[in-house]
């Protein structure tokens, strides 16, 4: 693995992804690898996972934890849903419309059994092999979405908010969301639309003061316009992950994803990690704005992570 093969992290003369100004620009090409190297015998990955997740910007894993870790991982939910939390009450975020819980952040730090997930070998390890580097935690979350009242998240490319709010540089973050309860088509699953991710779409508005403080509840800028998305529904389609509870779904920074609202009477529950190259740290964010809190974008706490067994 070349973990010195990065790009500059010096300031951005001119930015690869312009998004949020006027005019527009239009969708463009994405200027960055996906998969940063290719594959060899000793990778995590098969070689047809790999050119899966080049070619479609995502790979949904299953069998990959065992029942008695799955059980940790929902008992630890469970705590988290109960309360307290944690110190910050920002890191707890609601609904647009009710107190319900929608998301708590920074549960990689803050939870013991997160703690040892996020560094768990056979997350590390792909993390590490499709970008080419040593990672880190850049953000980490647990999302709730409780039958009858679970809130959508509206289409979105995370790189597009990490790049304009946070001043990450390029298209080298993946995620990886794992599932705490079974996934249907029923209960507001992830939601991908392939192929994507080879696509920048900028968005439309400007990025108010603060935005992070309601765009976390219902987010409306960093939004692509319907043509945009439609133009990409029509080429591939859209994709809904299914599985049991332990299911993980790795996709790309760049992908375009939401959920619908669960109106159906079954919970679904996921912890969201996102793994960021150490080669490139957040730097001034492309707004022009202040830097969103260290929960949401870490900047003062990078250190790669080491790998861990499982026990």
């Amino acid at each position: 693995m070349n973990y010195h093969a990065n790009f500059s992290t010096s300031p951005i003369a001119r930015d690869p992804y312009p998004s949020r100004c006027e005019p527009l620009p239009s969708a463009t090409s994405r200027k960055d690898p996906v998969a940063y190297q290719s594959w060899y015998p000793e990778a995590p990955l098969t070689p047809e996972q790999v050119q899966q997740y080049e070619h479609n910007g995502f790979l949904h894993l299953t069998g990959l934890f065992s029942a008695d870790e799955i059980a940790v991982w929902q008992e630890a939910l469970e705590r988290v849903r109960r309360g307290p939390r944690n110190s910050n009450p920002e890191e707890i975020v609601t609904e647009p419309d009710n107190d319900a819980v929608r998301s708590v952040f920074r549960v990689h730090e803050t939870q013991p059994a997160f703690v040892h997930l996020a560094s768990d070998e056979r997350l590390v390890r792909i993390a590490e092999f499709l970008l080419d580097d040593q990672v880190y935690i850049y953000q980490s979350r647990i999302n709730f979405k409780p039958g009858f009242s679970g809130r959508d998240f509206m289409w979105h490319s995370d790189f597009e908010t990490w790049h304009i709010e946070d001043g990450l540089p390029r298209m080298r973050t993946l995620s990886m969301s794992i599932s705490l309860a079974k996934n249907t088509e029923f209960n507001g699953p992830l939601m991908l639309i392939p192929k994507s991710h080879k696509t920048y779409v900028p968005c439309p508005g400007e990025t108010p003061l603060e935005h992070y403080k309601w765009s976390l509840k219902q987010q409306q800028i960093g939004v692509p316009d319907p043509a945009s998305i439609t133009d990409l529904y029509e080429d591939a389609g859209i994709v809904v992950p299914k599985g049991p509870a332990g299911s993980i779904t790795i996709f790309d920074c760049n992908l375009l994803h939401g959920s619908n609202s669960n109106i159906s009477p079954l919970p679904r529950s996921n912890v969201f990690l996102v793994y960021n190259s150490i080669s490139n740290q957040a730097q001034e964010p492309f707004s022009g704005g202040a830097p969103r809190p260290e929960f949401l974008a870490t900047r003062q706490n990078v250190r790669p992570l080491t790998p861990t067994r499982r026990h």
